[in-house]
This record gives C-alpha cells, sequence and structure tokens, in this order.
C-alpha cells in the first residue's frame, strides 16, 4: 500500500531533481513559456506538467531523459513564438485569428456558429464586463487564447482596439 522505500526515496529525489531542472529551463527560457497567450502555449504548459509527472511517477524514465524533454518542449515553444514575432503568416498559422461576435449591439450570427459559441455565452461576457445592455457595447472579440474581450462604446479618440479584427461590412 505504501510502496517500498527505494521507490519513494527515488520519487523525492528525482522530483525535487526534476523541479529544480524545469525551474532553471524555464528562467533561462523568459516568461512567455508559461504565458497562455493562445493555444500552442497552452499545449506545451500541460505538456510541461505531464513529463514532470511521467518523470516523477515512472521509474523506466531517467531524471536525463526528462530534462531532455523540457528542453526540447521549451526549445520547440521559444522557436514557434520567436517565428511568430517576425512572421505574421507564421503568427496567424499557429494562433488564429480573434474573431468578433458582436458589433455595435449585433450579433453576428455567422461568426458565432464558426466559433462555436452560443448568444447567451457572450451575453455573460457582456455581463462580467460590467455592462448593462449589449447597445452600450462597441464590439465583443473571441480572442485567440479562448477568453472574451468587450469593448465598450467610446467617443475616445486614439487607435481603437479593434485593429486587427475583422470587422462585418456595410449590410453583414
Amino acid at each position: 500500500m505504501l510502496g517500498s522505500g527505494s521507490a519513494l526515496l527515488r520519487t523525492a529525489v528525482i522530483g525535487v531533481l526534476a523541479y529544480i531542472s524545469l525551474v532553471f529551463l524555464l528562467r533561462i527560457s523568459g516568461r512567455r513559456t508559461l504565458s497562455k497567450m493562445n493555444a500552442f502555449d497552452f499545449v506545451v504548459t500541460v505538456a510541461l506538467g505531464s513529463t514532470l509527472a511521467t518523470i516523477l511517477l515512472n521509474q523506466n524514465v531517467a531524471l536525463a531523459q526528462g530534462a531532455l524533454a523540457f528542453a526540447l518542449l521549451i526549445g520547440v515553444q521559444y522557436a514557434v513564438t520567436w517565428s511568430s514575432v517576425r512572421a505574421r503568416w507564421f503568427r496567424g498559422l499557429v494562433t488564429g485569428e480573434p474573431a468578433l461576435l458582436l458589433y455595435r449591439g449585433s450579433f453576428l450570427q455567422a461568426a458565432l456558429v464558426s466559433a462555436r459559441v452560443t448568444e447567451d455565452e457572450v451575453r455573460a461576457a457582456v455581463r462580467s464586463a460590467g455592462v448593462a445592455t449589449l447597445n452600450e457595447v462597441e464590439a465583443v472579440v473571441l480572442e485567440t487564447d479562448g477568453s472574451f474581450s468587450v469593448v465598450p462604446r467610446n467617443g475616445g479618440s486614439g487607435e481603437s482596439s479593434l485593429t486587427g479584427v475583422e470587422r462585418p461590412r456595410a449590410g453583414e
């Protein structure tokens, strides 16, 4: 029920060493590695956790193999983010584009269907933003990380936060 003493000792020692190696690799790779800015970042974060669990619990996986797996995941994530910052087409391939779901108080039905989002989910996002009516909303955007951004109507000047989000054309 408790397992052998040597298995428990191995888990304790390998756990500490794997944790130290993961923290070390994360520190040298930068903050972006554990961000959840898009689906790819999320997948890497989950994969790192899964790899840590495998190193801890599977006696057939050596610490060196686990550390190499950490380095490989972090290296690929670094290469993808480096490329996405420098090439717009690659960024679109990896992260996708934000989807405009509601514009100036009106739902965009084709966008809702394409994003597999209901009007009720959009209304919930609007309520969470503290907005009382849909007419007070300039836009609701489904971001590339899966979160909703609610942009209230504002008569302010300056660059719009909707820059880069495809807007409906007249009559749509």
